[in-house]
């Protein structure tokens, strides 16, 4: 690779950080990401992508770091915490000098509850799940790395993440989609080409220790995007079922346990960000 190419290496070659990898010239960028498994590292090797095995229990060989100068941190915290700060944290800080941007994905859950009021990044961090607790734990872990070895940690706060493959209008056609109703519960989301978006946005004005919320421009109640979703494809909406009836899982009960609307001004303002997809009205019309 030419010694002038940026180098973004990506903990985590998921759905967020794939999206930016495609978005990101190939003829800036060389791109690193890491799966679990040597199922996964082959497809990320078919998108043509260097590829790194990471099952977040046992270190890698830490001279694949060597000559990063972006990283992206999307693994999510396990029972020891964050397996990339316990594992390669000491790495990164011994590199640190190097690195010129280093975002970690974290999720909108660390505000807790807010009865559907709105938080922004100034509010105060009050998380009402394990996870939400884990990913606070993580945050203020990376923000400790950046106060220790200036590494330029951003934290990205992302809503509930939809785009191709992953939607409303997927759940609808293959049958799983749910219109489970709880009296003034309301979610932000955000489309992962806006995630990307804002991504790089970051990456063109960069300010270590910021923190991000990642969401659209309109919250809304989770039955009113399937609503839309099935008016774009000519189907009924599955029947309404109150959240008390709905014998949901406890996982699927945790994301109904919090209810809030995320401001996304510091993105628009800071970052200058205009959205592709301003709300799930565009987004899922798109895929629609």
């Amino acid at each position: 690779m030419p010694d002038d190419k940026k180098h973004l290496f990506c903990f985590g070659f998921g759905y967020s950080a794939g999206e930016l990898a495609r978005q990101l010239p190939r003829d800036e960028w060389r791109i690193t990401g890491t799966s679990r498994s040597e199922q996964g590292c082959a497809k990320i090797r078919v998108q043509g992508y260097e590829v790194v095995l990471f099952d977040g229990e046992t270190p890698m060989d830490a001279s694949v770091l060597d000559g990063v100068t972006h990283v992206v941190q999307s693994i999510a915290p396990g029972k020891n915490g964050d397996p990339v700060l316990r594992l390669h944290g000491h790495d990164l800080a011994a590199r640190a000098d190097r690195i010129s941007w280093f975002a970690y994905l974290s999720t909108t859950g660390v505000y807790g509850d807010r009865e559907g009021g709105w938080v922004d990044e100034s509010s105060p961090l009050e998380p009402s799940t394990s996870r939400g607790e884990a990913r606070l734990e993580a945050e203020a872990g990376w923000l400790g790395m950046r106060e220790a070895f200036s590494l330029p940690v951003h934290l990205f706060r992302l809503a509930g993440i939809y785009g191709p493959g992953r939607n409303q209008i997927e759940s609808l056609r293959n049958g799983t989609a749910r219109r489970i109703i709880k009296p003034g519960q309301v979610f932000s989301r955000i489309h992962v080409e806006d995630i990307a978006g804002i991504l790089r946005a970051s990456i063109a004005h960069p300010n270590p220790g910021s923190a991000y919320n990642v969401c659209d421009n309109e919250p809304a109640p989770p039955k009113d995007v399937i609503a839309w979703a099935a008016e774009l494809i000519g189907m009924e909406p599955p029947p309404e079922v109150a959240f008390e009836d709905a014998d949901l899982s406890p996982m699927a009960k945790s994301f109904y346990a919090e209810s809030k609307r995320v401001s996304n001004a510091r993105v628009k303002d800071e970052l200058g960000y205009r959205f592709r997809y301003p709300t799930f009205r565009e987004g899922l019309k798109a895929l629609a």
